[in-house]
């Protein structure tokens, strides 16, 4: 009996043993439920490019005059306002396109030249009804060019009116403010248009 005793307890003792030694596997499975909420994207519209034409001489009226405190080394500005006195938008651009005009309409000698050559780039600018545009001109009202006489004596005849040749072809007659002489056969050293 003592023997059958001693049996038991060796099993106990084994399957002791052999319990604390097992390992146990847990699984735990989580879900985790997550809502997002996104909008739709934006819708965004471009602005239509301008639908605009280019001013004609119609489109157009304005002014060329002096720049007061401009003159000096021989060199006085002028500048050439135009204007759109049209009922619809219209554009001008660039270099303006000038001839000068004495007295009774006649051509004068007219070279017009870029102020600054390849320093910008000619932008379109748009002129609602009664907008403005401008572009600036230095020249010489006094100092003779080669070819054009003795100082003190005018070198070209007296401008009185500038023609302007619009984009969209004509042209606009505006007044010269005062009327004054161009030398240098009409040299006009001129400012793109800009907005006013």
């Amino acid at each position: 009996m003592q023997r059958l005793l001693s049996i038991g307890f060796a099993a106990l003792a084994l399957g002791v043993l052999a319990g604390c030694g097992a390992t146990k596997t847990v699984v735990v499975t989580q879900t985790v439920t997550r809502t997002v909420t996104t909008a739709p994207p934006a819708t965004t519209t471009a602005p239509a490019p301008s639908a605009a034409p280019a001013c004609t001489g119609g489109d157009l009226g304005g002014s060329f005059a002096g720049i007061p405190g401009s003159a000096g080394a021989g060199q006085i500005s002028y500048s050439l306002m135009v204007t759109n006195t049209s009922s619809n938008a219209c554009w001008v651009s660039g270099l303006p396109q000038l001839q000068l005009l004495d007295a009774s309409g006649g051509a004068l000698p007219t070279n017009v030249t870029a102020a600054q050559p390849g320093a910008g780039t000619a932008a379109k600018i748009v002129l609602q009804p009664g907008g403005l545009a401008k572009a600036d001109a230095r020249f010489s009202p006094d100092v003779p060019g080669p070819g054009e006489g003795q100082a003190g004596q005018p070198c070209e005849p007296v401008a009185h009116q500038l023609q302007v040749t619009a984009p969209g072809g004509g042209t606009a007659l505006v007044p010269i403010t005062p009327p004054t002489s161009v030398c240098e056969h009409g040299s006009l050293r001129m400012s793109l248009y800009s907005a006013a």
